[in-house]
């Protein structure tokens, strides 16, 4: 008897524009573009996602669908598009070559299809494939009409049971209702998220940051594992609750389900509450926020950020506190000096056995 299936977040990552673009310009120099934009593509988008296979312009990325909530879902999304689009100026800027194939680079644009569903793996030739009806459903997606309907080149185009599965409100994230028939499929019903826009907004949006030079305190912790991996356990409110000492809980107020600029995070110890507002969300650079924390000697506001440095081994957190406004305030900062630095030295070491205990990294 065969399997029901591991419940998966399918994800297609779709080169729009491949196939006119190739039409009319030198193979040798198109190959050599789209080859190095699929590369950009498939690693902004692991490992939080794998890869199942490429198909030609496009990539088909999976992740089990407990490891996926909808933070983490259109934050890579969203990542990878930004990505693709520097990528794409970048290798624009950097040739002086004068061929179709370079003057047309900005024809290309990315889209993206998502869905939730069940699979099964089976080994065809000594490969593992995915097999089951919610793969097709995703691939079938890539056949739309929201070029016809709204007039968009890039987009994440999200079914129902895609954003129900991961805890996102659409229309509050002002999202587009979408709905295809697809053959042998019936009429599905998506969401669409316009990405031309959110690279405008990300383009234009001003910088928070406490850089090193602006700390009055910073904690760092080296790890072994990538950005996008330790950004999940530093962001994600479970996992931020299974190593971040003497914290009861984690309340989250954020628009449609997702977390970024505008969240307020209440992070509980007892009755006490340190609360976070997000003042600027760069995964998986850093994020910024606001701080109202309780001290000895009364309630104390500042800006801190939270940086992810690549190393050679792994990734390093950084937890970086600005200075208070005023003197006073930063006399109460400055008097749980000793208390904070045995407080993040203890989140070192449980969140270094967390990973350990999730992925196996030592």
């Amino acid at each position: 008897m065969l399997s029901v299936g591991e419940p998966t977040c399918f994800l297609i990552a779709d080169i729009s524009g491949y196939t006119n673009y190739l039409g009319g310009v030198e193979l040798d120099h198109a190959q050599d573009i789209v080859g190095d934009l699929v590369s950009t593509i498939v690693t902004a988008l692991r490992p939080t996602f794998r890869l199942a296979k490429l198909e030609g312009d496009a990539a088909f990325m999976y992740a089990p669908a407990e490891k996926v909530d909808g933070s983490i879902l259109l934050d890579a999304i969203e990542r990878c598009y930004f990505g693709f689009r520097r990528r794409r100026r970048d290798v624009r800027q950097a040739t002086s070559c004068e061929c179709d194939a370079c003057a047309r680079i900005p024809d290309l644009n990315l889209k993206f299809v998502a869905h939730n569903g069940l699979v099964r793996h089976q080994k065809m030739a000594g490969l593992d494939e995915l097999i089951g009806t919610d793969v097709i459903v995703v691939h079938r997606m890539l056949k739309n009409h929201v070029f016809e309907q709204l007039g968009l080149h890039a987009y994440g185009l999200l079914t129902q049971a895609c954003v129900e599965a991961n805890a996102i409100d659409p229309a509050a994230l002002g999202m587009v209702v979408s709905t295809e028939t697809y053959e042998g499929v019936g009429e599905t019903v998506s969401w669409v998220l316009d990405l031309e826009r959110r690279w405008q907004d990300e383009d234009a949006r001003a910088r928070v940051r406490i850089t090193a030079a602006d700390a009055l305190f910073t904690a760092s912790i080296p790890t072994i594992v990538p950005p996008q991996v330790l950004w999940d356990f530093v962001t994600e409110p479970g996992r931020r609750m299974g190593w971040q000492v003497g914290t009861t809980e984690i309340r989250v107020e954020s628009a449609g389900g997702r977390r970024g600029v505008g969240t307020t995070n209440h992070c509980m110890h007892g009755k006490d509450a340190l609360i976070e507002e997000i003042l600027d969300w760069r995964p998986y650079d850093y994020l910024t926020e606001r701080i109202t924390m309780g001290t000895p000697l009364g309630p104390v506001k500042f800006v801190a950020s939270v940086e992810f440095e690549p190393t050679p081994d792994g990734t390093t957190v950084h937890f970086r506190f600005g200075a208070p406004k005023t003197k006073k305030e930063l006399a109460k900062l400055e008097s749980i000096g000793p208390a904070m630095n045995a407080m993040f030295e203890a989140r070192g070491v449980a969140l270094t056995a967390q990973l350990a205990a999730e992925l196996g990294a030592p």
